[in-house]
C-alpha cells in the first residue's frame, strides 16, 4: 500500500513538472532516490519489528492467574511416559534419562563452601622501577601494612630497586611479644582479630603462654595509625609554614665553631628570618619552656605514642608549660640564642628518649 502511494507520488510529480516547466535530470535522480530511502526504510522497520514480536510471542505464557493451578493426578500418571512416536529422530532411553536427570534435580544439594586454608607461607618479590608498596600489596593481595611489618621497614619512601621482599600468603603482620606470659588470645584481642585464626596460623594452642620478644604471625591484624605515618613519612608537620633552607642535617657533622671536633647533631637546623613564627610539628602538651645555655629559649611538647619534640634557639617564647597545643598554635619565635651561629630553628624529635631522623617524618 506504501509503495503504490509513493508510485502515485512520483506520477503526479512528474505530471505537474511537464505542465509547468521540466525539473532537470539530476533533480528527479535526488527526489527519486529520497523517496526509495524513505520506502527501504520503513519496509526495514516493519520487518524488524514483526520478527521481534513473533519471537516474542513464541517464549510467554498466556491467561494466568494468581491463585495455584489445580491438576488430576490420573492425568500425570498417564502421560508421563508417553513419547511421541512421529518424530523418528527421538531416542527412548535418551529422552528418559533425561527425565530422570532433570526429577534429581529437585533434590541437589548444595556444597558447603571450602574452608580458609590458614597455612603460612612466604615468597620473595625483587622491587622494580616505578615499585609503590600500595601496588606490590595490590598484586599479591595482601595490606601495605603487612608488607611494612613483615621486611622491618622503617621508611616507605625508601625502598629500593632490586631489594627483595618477603610476602605472607595472607594479610596481617608481625608482632613481638613484649613481656612474658602473652598468648595468642590476648594478642589477638589487642588488634581486635580471631583468636584461634591466629593461633592455628602460628601452629599453636590459642592459651599457649610465649616468652617474652617470641616473633608471631598475626593474621588480619593492621598497625597502629602512628606507626603508619611514621613508616610512610606523614606523621609530623613541618614547624616552620614559611620559606626556610636546611643549614645542617640529622647525624655527625663538623664543629660549626670551628674547633676541628666532630659532634653528633640531634636535630636538623632550618635557617629563615630572625622572627620567624614556629609551630608545633603535632598536637601536644609543653613539658618544658625557658632558657638552656646551649638550647637558647627552647621549647618541648610531648605527643603520644612515646613522641617528644624539641624547638630552640627561639627568639621569643609564646607558650607556657601545661598548655596544650595544636599544629596552629604559635609557640615561639626563630632566633639565634644560646650557641648559634646565626638565625634558624633547630627541631629535635624523639622516640621512647631517643632522638631520630626528622626528615623521615615531616610531611
Amino acid at each position: 500500500m506504501l509503495i503504490e502511494k509513493m508510485k502515485d507520488y512520483i506520477s503526479r510529480l512528474h505530471e505537474k513538472s511537464s505542465g509547468s516547466r521540466s525539473l532537470s535530470k539530476w533533480t528527479k535522480i535526488a527526489i527519486t532516490s529520497a523517496i526509495c530511502f524513505v520506502v527501504g526504510i520503513t519496509a526495514t522497520t516493519v520487518t524488524v519489528l514483526s520478527i521481534r514480536t513473533a519471537k516474542q510471542h513464541s517464549s510467554v505464557g498466556g491467561f494466568e492467574f494468581s491463585a495455584i493451578p489445580d491438576f488430576k493426578e490420573d492425568f500425570l500418571d498417564e502421560t508421563e511416559n508417553v513419547v511421541s512416536t512421529e518424530d523418528s529422530s527421538v531416542d527412548t532411553d535418551e529422552y528418559k534419562a533425561a527425565q530422570a536427570l532433570l526429577a534429581e534435580e529437585g533434590d541437589v544439594v548444595l556444597e558447603e563452601a571450602p574452608e580458609e586454608d590458614l597455612t603460612l607461607t612466604y615468597q620473595t618479590y625483587r622491587v622494580k622501577s616505578g615499585d609503590m608498596i600500595g601496588f606490590i600489596a595490590d598484586k599479591y593481595d595482601v595490606t601495605q601494612d603487612t608488607i611494612i611489618s613483615i621486611n622491618n621497614i622503617k621508611q616507605s619512601r625508601l625502598i629500593q630497586v632490586g631489594q627483595f621482599l618477603k610476602i605472607p600468603s595472607m594479610p596481617g603482620i608481625l608482632y613481638s611479644t613484649k613481656s612474658k606470659g602473652e598468648t595468642p588470645a590476648t594478642i589477638a584481642e589487642k588488634y581486635k582479630v580471631d583468636a584461634e585464626k591466629c593461633a592455628i596460623v602460628n601452629c599453636m594452642a590459642v592459651d599457649t603462654e610465649l616468652d617474652a620478644g617470641t616473633s608471631i604471625f598475626v593474621p588480619d591484624a593492621q598497625l597502629d595509625w602512628a606507626t603508619r605515618q611514621e613508616i610512610n613519612g606523614d606523621l609530623f608537620r613541618k614547624p616552620l609554614h614559611s620559606r626556610y633552607y636546611l643549614s645542617s642535617y640529622y647525624g655527625w657533622r663538623d664543629s660549626p665553631f670551628n674547633t676541628g671536633k666532630r659532634s653528633f647533631h640531634t636535630g636538623i637546623d632550618m635557617a629563615c628570618s630572625s622572627g620567624t613564627p614556629i609551630y608545633p610539628a603535632m598536637d601536644g602538651v609543653v613539658t618544658s619552656a625557658g632558657y638552656d645555655a646551649t638550647y637558647g629559649n627552647f621549647v618541648i611538647v610531648q605527643h603520644h605514642s612515646g613522641y617528644k619534640t624539641l624547638y630552640a634557639h627561639m627568639s621569643k617564647i609564646t607558650c607556657k608549660k601545661g598548655n596544650f597545643v595544636y599544629t596552629t598554635t604559635q609557640i615561639g619565635k626563630v632566633g639565634s640564642t644560646g650557641l648559634s651561629t646565626g638565625p634558624h630553628l633547630h627541631f629535635t624529635v624523639y622516640k621512647n628518649g631517643k632522638t631520630v631522623n626528622p626528615l623521615g617524618l615531616l610531611n
